[in-house]
């Protein structure tokens, strides 16, 4: 199993997201950065709404389609899901 640990300013200064693989299959744990048709608030203490789209965009839109995003809140997604079915990405 592997780990990675990608920082992804924008919500928070210091906001990361954890990649999570086992051979094939990834698991992106997405905390408050990305959610399903959503992305996180960047309007608190701190946050910085261009920064978290490059974020989005640079680190994670890059993604395999197939990864499963499992964010803070809510339903799981999918990388490719997000990438055509996030109005904010658009």
């Amino acid at each position: 199993m592997e780990l990675a640990v990608l920082h992804t300013p924008g919500h928070t200064p210091g906001s990361c997201c954890f990649l999570v693989g086992t051979g094939r299959e990834q698991h992106l744990f997405s905390g408050d950065t990305l959610f399903r048709r959503g992305i996180g608030r960047s309007d608190l203490w701190g946050g910085d709404g261009p920064l978290l789209l490059k974020s989005i965009r640079e680190k994670l839109l890059v993604l395999e389609g197939d990864a499963i995003v499992v964010p803070g809140h809510g339903a799981r997604t999918t990388i490719a899901e997000e990438r055509t079915g996030n109005r904010f990405l658009a």
